[in-house]
């Protein structure tokens, strides 16, 4: 399986972030569509950008609204996903990832829904593009990646396809198992992120609290594990809604995706092995230190503060501005 990543976990400009993926070792990335619309440089100049780097752009991503729309509103729908198409081409990507629709307008009607994909695979096909359908628990009638899947079958298109998120799957509690009823074939692209186990609305919680592989709870391993042994060979991009990440340092954070996609392949390949057994997290018996980054004021005043609570400087370091500071066996670090 490859390593990709999506521009929107990693924080700062699009520019910023495809250097940072780029120099964290990635080869491919997909271009989150509210990162390019916040950018100076056209969609043209990002696509030459990425090439430069040696990043190949797999997927541009998400085209929102789109099937089940009323008469009145379907060719607005479809004359947006031709500028769309554009886009793509300007990227050097020939995959378009559908979210299910979150309209109010959007209507139940499967056949309205199955008519529309078809249609669109149509399009696409002409282009060179396909399209990988993917469901959002929060949708209005499309929730779950095995009604996706149903519909992806029903439309039985060859650029239509299914993105599965694995997030989106596992967070409302979707089993696993579930994977075996789809045709392997038909899924163009794969989007990992891990979560704590948190009792909040499913929006909420995908926008703000997706972290990295083996830092939550869901069973990813599994996940990975079930679609590798159905002869899954292609993308595992990260996507990380996470306020802190998106606060943090863009290298550091790419960085650590590409850290955090070795670990969990890892992990696959040693729960695939036969006999293996489960690797177990190793427990985290105390806290030796906490470690504070400061400017020079900062570790002035914080200095001030420590030594009012009972603390004293113990250590510093020879060539670094750190200082140890030490009451009893609570030990605080200012770098």
């Amino acid at each position: 399986m490859e390593r990709c990543i999506a521009s929107i976990s990693v924080n700062g400009a699009l520019r910023t972030k495809i250097r940072a993926i780029a120099d964290a070792g990635f080869e491919y990335v997909e271009v989150f569509e509210n990162d390019l619309l916040s950018s100076p440089e056209p969609a043209a100049v990002i696509g030459a950008m990425m090439r430069d780097l040696g990043l190949a752009c797999v997927a541009f991503q998400p085209f929102r609204d789109f099937e089940g729309m009323p008469a009145a509103l379907r060719s607005r729908v479809f004359d947006r996903a031709e500028r769309k198409f554009d886009v793509l081409a300007e990227l050097g990507t020939d995959l378009m990832l559908v979210s299910s629709n979150v309209s109010p307008d959007s209507l139940s009607d499967r056949a309205r829904t199955v008519d529309d994909f078809r249609e669109l695979g149509e399009r696409a096909s002409q282009r060179g593009i396909r399209i990988a359908f993917e469901a959002l628990p929060w949708a209005r009638h499309v929730r779950d990646h095995r009604d996706a899947w149903q519909i992806v079958h029903e439309v039985n298109h060859p650029a239509i396809g299914l993105a599965l998120d694995a997030f989106s799957s596992l967070a409302p509690g979707i089993p696993c198992e579930s994977l075996e009823a789809i045709d392997i074939s038909k899924v163009f692209h794969v989007q990992i992120a891990d979560a704590p186990r948190l009792t909040m609305d499913a929006q909420a919680w995908s926008r703000h609290f997706r972290c990295m592989p083996g830092q939550g709870e869901l069973p990813l391993v599994e996940f990975v594990r079930t679609l590798k042994r159905r002869g899954y060979d292609g993308m595992l991009s990260l996507e990380i809604f996470n306020d802190r990440f998106r606060a943090g340092s863009t290298a550091e954070i790419a960085l650590d995706g590409m850290r955090s996609l070795d670990y969990l392949l890892e992990q696959v390949d040693r729960h695939s092995s036969a006999g293996a057994a489960p690797d177990e997290r190793i427990a985290c018996s105390g806290v030796e230190f906490i470690e504070f980054s400061a400017g020079e004021d900062e570790a002035r005043q914080l200095g001030q503060m420590l030594r009012t609570l009972g603390f004293a400087p113990t250590h510093r370091h020879v060539r670094k501005a750190v200082t140890r500071w030490r009451q009893g066996d609570i030990n605080i670090v200012v770098n």
